[in-house]
């Protein structure tokens, strides 16, 4: 093989127009972190690369290196998560997280090997989910996962400001600085979101639990709880990524 081509496993996040016929697609890959490759041709009827080239499509690539952008020559298909293309809600919490890769990914991410898998295990488990309430536990997963990658994890157990544990009682969250806050602390701060000890026992479950195991907590939960939790989680990544959200003003419709 060519020093001028590479192969590797890659997420389809976004897409822009270049052409008539081409595009340019933004990719998550497992061993490069995020990528941008030139599908030339790929709005053409016969195009050989077609629907490989779509959103939410995991594919095994091989591709051109250049200066600035490579360009897609073969690419084989892993995984099209075909269940989620026929349910809303899949669709979007799927678009979601895409989003958040994309804004948090990196080029030459040295944790590209393990947010490309949770990304993929999360579109996976997404498609396959019988119920909203599975959907949107997939994703508080991946949200609190997502974030301990990229080392914005939160601190729930402890308050951040004098470091003794909370347990059964309320407390506050704080978007900004990363965690809980416990009342006596809080009169400093000030702040508004109190956060009930039961849903911080169950997102600290949720953040230790895989996508494929489900925790006593998912067992009991309800839409609500779940709705709540993923708009606390929300707001923090939101908080923290350069990059403004463009999905979430479609899921707040959804939600």
């Amino acid at each position: 093989m060519s020093k001028a081509t590479f192969v590797t496993d890659a997420i389809n996040l976004k897409s822009y127009n270049l052409s008539e016929s081409d595009k340019i697609i933004v990719m998550y890959s497992r061993d490069k972190g995020l990528i941008k490759g030139v599908a030339k041709g790929v709005k053409k009827p016969k195009s050989k690369l077609g629907a490989r080239m779509d959103l939410l499509v995991a594919n095994k690539l091989m591709l051109y290196e250049g200066k600035n952008l490579n360009t897609i020559s073969q690419a084989e298909a892993i995984n099209t998560f075909n269940k989620t293309r026929q349910d809303m809600d899949k669709i979007f919490y799927s678009m979601y997280v895409s989003e958040v890769v994309n804004n948090f990914g990196i080029e030459d991410d040295p944790c590209s090997t393990a947010i490309f898998d949770l990304l993929y295990e999360t579109l996976n488990t997404i498609a396959n989910a019988q119920s909203k309430i599975e959907i949107i536990n997939t994703v508080l997963k991946f949200q609190l996962k997502m974030m301990r990658l990229s080392g914005f994890s939160l601190e729930l157990d402890k308050c951040l400001c004098c470091h003794k544990p909370i347990e059964e009682d309320n407390m506050y969250f704080s978007a900004q600085i990363g965690g809980v806050i416990c009342k006596k602390c809080n009169t400093a701060h000030n702040l508004k979101t109190v956060l009930h000890y039961k849903l911080r026992n169950f997102l600290s479950a949720l953040a230790n639990t895989e996508l494929d195991e489900k925790s006593e907590y998912e067992e009991k939960t309800n839409e609500k709880v779940c709705l709540v939790c993923f708009e606390l989680l929300k707001s923090y990544i939101n908080m923290h990524s350069a990059k403004k959200f463009k999905s979430t003003d479609v899921l707040q419709d959804v939600c």
